[in-house]
């Protein structure tokens, strides 16, 4: 995964997350990575858990969580992502005040989650058929927190699926809260704030809380691959 994180505009990224929480990484995964990650969700073996979203009031839908190891493009865009991400997971945390810091390698924040209970793996794929939607929330799993993850679209907009756009909502301290559909196309993969950025307002900085979800698929089928950088409790 060297070659495809690497030919990124990186720093666009930087300024993209730093000015509105969110960027996009155009065409990070080729088609043939597309259909090869979305074909992972008819394996029988190499999930830990499989979630139906009606059932806990998520949405409607479904995902699967990896189980380790994590296949190798899977763990390849974990490793190289973060260590991407790592400086300005650093920079948010000094301007919000905590003392938190995140290491260069993942394997080594990866202990830090370990050795908290935080052993489960957080990586998934995601499926939607028309009807279907996942409601704005946070993914959240224990005390530790990468401030960052990604959604990767495996699916063809307006071939494989249509409606399903990927949404991101602002939570802004006594203001109204302010929403985003932030358009993908296959393998386009989308970072973002998984809980609190920094936002500098006319007093200094402060924190906003988002939340993300997806709307409502019109027809098809709609299938991401999920990012997240902590391990689960």
């Amino acid at each position: 995964m060297d070659a495809p994180i690497a030919r990124q505009d990186w720093d666009e990224a930087e300024r993209g997350l730093d000015a509105r929480g969110w960027t996009l990484l155009p065409r990070l995964l080729t088609a043939g990575q597309c259909a090869a990650a979305g074909g992972l969700w008819e394996a029988e073996k190499g999930f830990r858990s499989r979630i139906i979203m009606a059932r806990h009031g998520f949405g409607e839908g479904e995902y699967r969580y990896f189980a380790y190891p994590l296949p190798a493009l899977v763990a390849g865009l974990r490793e190289r992502l973060y260590e991407r991400l790592a400086p300005t997971a650093n920079r948010w945390a000094e301007t919000l005040g905590s003392d938190m810091r995140f290491p260069e390698r993942h394997a080594d924040y990866l202990a830090r989650c370990h050795e908290a209970g935080q052993m489960r793996p957080t990586p998934l794929i995601l499926r939607y058929e028309a009807g279907g939607y996942n409601a704005l929330h946070q993914d959240l799993y224990g005390p530790h927190v990468f401030p960052i993850q990604a959604a990767i679209l495996l699916s063809r907009p307006g071939e494989d699926f249509e409606g399903g756009e990927f949404l991101l909502t602002e939570q802004r301290p006594r203001m109204q809260s302010r929403g985003t559909a932030v358009p993908l196309d296959q393998g386009d993969a989308v970072l973002f704030a998984v809980n609190h950025r920094p936002v500098r307002g006319t007093r200094g900085w402060y924190r906003t809380a988002m939340r993300h979800g997806v709307s409502t698929i019109r027809a098809g089928e709609r299938r991401t691959l999920g990012i997240i950088f902590h391990d689960a409790a």
